[in-house]
């Protein structure tokens, strides 16, 4: 896989207080790389020139287009942000590459999306921590070889007695809205492992056409997210009962990025250095404790912040 960056190589008790200059948990010795936090300002350098040769970003093209989106949303009027500011629209350029008709159009998908799912708002991000400790849904606490993070589905741990799809689809949006709070991720994108292993007829049951739709919905019109490659592994007959009824939805784009693994690692680690993989997928690394990641972020003042502005119950 070719390197993309192209220079140099629901409501709650209140979080404990924060502090900017917070010490955070689950730092590895062997990894220094190694770090359950969200880093919302820095940009590095090489990250910057790929948004420039792959985006168009420049300070003349972001001067120009927030200009031109902010005047098209007041003028338009088709939705009623609780945000203008610029950090919070530039996310939306970055998602469709400066463009702005597509951008207009994904910032009209994403409010609606709030107006009709409302639920999804009216929670604390961390109170779904319950998902990740069952490890259905998780992300590294470090970056590929590309400088982009590792979403990962376990949908084979989920017990549908403990909690329904909805929960996880919160979690997912949550675990977004996050991710999109670091530049480099609003730029590279991110990287999504589906490991189908222990998939059963009892979890495919739980995925109906509604469910699918709302998917869409989120992941594919509404959220300014990038996804820059889907993996799929152990994937059966099971999962691609479930894959079928996503397919009318897939467009080119969708059908570019996913990759089908099945058990083989080597076709996996040709897209994810094993460098950057725990030890389950043929990598080195250990399986690091997603609990850093709550602990971590409830220190961080500035993503508690960001949060707090995104709507969700604090």
């Amino acid at each position: 896989m070719p390197q993309l960056i192209l220079a140099n190589g629901e409501q709650y008790v209140d979080a404990p207080a924060v502090r900017d200059d917070h010490e955070p948990d689950g730092i590895d010795v062997n990894f220094p790389d190694v770090l359950a936090d969200l880093d919302v300002e820095t940009l590095p350098d090489d990250v910057v020139e790929y948004a420039r040769v792959r985006l168009g970003e420049t300070e003349e093209s972001r001067t120009k287009l927030l200009a031109e989106l902010e005047d098209m949303i007041y003028e338009k009027g088709d939705v009623t942000p609780h945000r203008m500011d610029e950090k919070f629209l530039l996310r939306f350029l970055r998602a469709r590459h400066f463009k702005l008709h597509a951008t207009y159009k994904l910032f009209v998908n994403y409010y609606r999306f709030r107006e009709n799912h409302p639920e999804f708002y009216t929670i604390n991000p961390l109170n779904l921590s319950f998902i990740a400790d069952t490890d259905v849904l998780s992300v590294l606490p470090y970056r590929e070889q590309t400088g982009r993070r590792i979403l990962i589905y376990k949908l084979g741990n989920w017990n549908i007695n403990d909690f329904d799809m909805t929960e996880i689809l919160k979690a997912s949006l949550a675990t977004l809205e996050l991710g999109i709070l670091e530049p480099r991720a609003q730029i590279l994108g991110g990287v999504v492992i589906f490991d189908m292993g222990g998939f059963t007829l009892q979890h495919a049951y739980q995925i109906t056409p509604k469910v699918v739709s709302t998917i869409f919905d989120l992941i594919v019109y509404s959220i300014p997210m990038k996804t820059h490659a889907i993996h799929i592994i152990n994937e059966s007959w099971v999962f691609e009962t479930v894959f079928n009824l996503f397919k009318p939805f897939l467009g080119k784009r969708y059908n570019e990025m996913l990759f089908f693994h099945g058990k083989n690692l080597e076709s996996l680690h040709k897209h994810i250095d094993p460098k950057y993989l725990p030890k389950v997928y043929g990598g080195v690394r250990p399986n690091y404790p997603y609990q850093h990641w709550f602990t971590n972020l409830q220190k961080n003042a500035a993503v508690t912040k960001e949060m707090k502005s995104l709507g969700y119950l604090q």
